[in-house]
């Protein structure tokens, strides 16, 4: 019984971090099933996906910024929708403001946990050859500026990229900065489009369509131009040093 008692403790103890993180992955399911399976209807009932939110009464401001958190957290739910919702429930400012609370909030948290659990973590969620890719960019001299301009360009997959970023050179404070800099633009445009669909202002909303289709299209061709052009850039400063 003691050899088993202690096998038992020997296999918490090399387990310790699977174990954590196994924690953190249950709670951050279960929020995600509890709160997004509702919010999801945005585009085909915003009005009851507003009712859902301001059922929280004096907590509803919090209830809509731990629903951006998750999605930054589980980052295969698209953050447009959140913030389309943000939008038509609170306006366009105060949408984008506590969009970009959750998003910094929950960048916050990915970025901790990559830092802490480190590349093996990464790798079992991210694709290596991802992983290569990015943290290449992401050790160069200029990384301030190259995360801004990643997380600008349409198409990348920016709450993926925070995983990586966790494992790169960059500081907690200035990943935080650049990134949410990078992000506001896009939560500008996508909360605008929410609070024209409560208006019902039909015009507007083609022409935010037409601007994100634009934007999409252009970061699609290039997105990947660009990524490369800094690629290049930063093994041209590694070999300076």
């Amino acid at each position: 019984m003691k050899e088993f008692g202690k096998n038992i403790r020997t296999w918490l103890k090399n387990n310790k971090n699977n174990i954590i993180l196994s924690i953190i992955v249950i709670i951050f399911l279960y929020g995600a099933y509890e709160y997004y399976s509702q919010y999801f209807k945005v585009l085909k009932n915003p009005e009851e996906v507003k009712k859902i939110i301001m059922s929280y009464g004096k907590n509803s401001i919090i209830a809509f910024i731990a629903l951006q958190v998750i999605q930054v957290v589980l980052f295969f739910i698209p953050g447009e929708i959140i913030q389309i919702a943000g939008g038509y429930i609170f306006d366009s400012l105060y949408g984008s403001l506590f969009s970009l609370i959750g998003i910094t909030i929950g960048g916050s948290i990915v970025f901790s946990i990559s830092r802490f659990f480190g590349k093996p973590f990464v790798e079992k969620i991210i694709s290596k050859k991802h992983i290569k890719y990015f943290t290449k960019i992401l050790n160069s001299p200029k990384i301030n500026y190259i995360v801004f301009i990643l997380y600008l360009i349409p198409g990348i997959p920016k709450d993926a990229l925070a995983y990586i970023c966790g494992i790169s050179n960059i500081k907690f404070m200035d990943f935080l900065i650049y990134s949410s800099l990078g992000r506001l633009p896009g939560i500008v445009i996508s909360t605008y489009f929410g609070q024209n669909i409560s208006s019902k202002n039909i015009p507007v909303l083609v022409g935010v369509v037409i601007l994100t289709v634009i934007l999409v299209l252009i970061g699609i061709v290039k997105g990947k131009g660009i990524v490369n052009n800094l690629n290049k850039e930063s093994n041209k400063n590694k070999k300076k040093f």
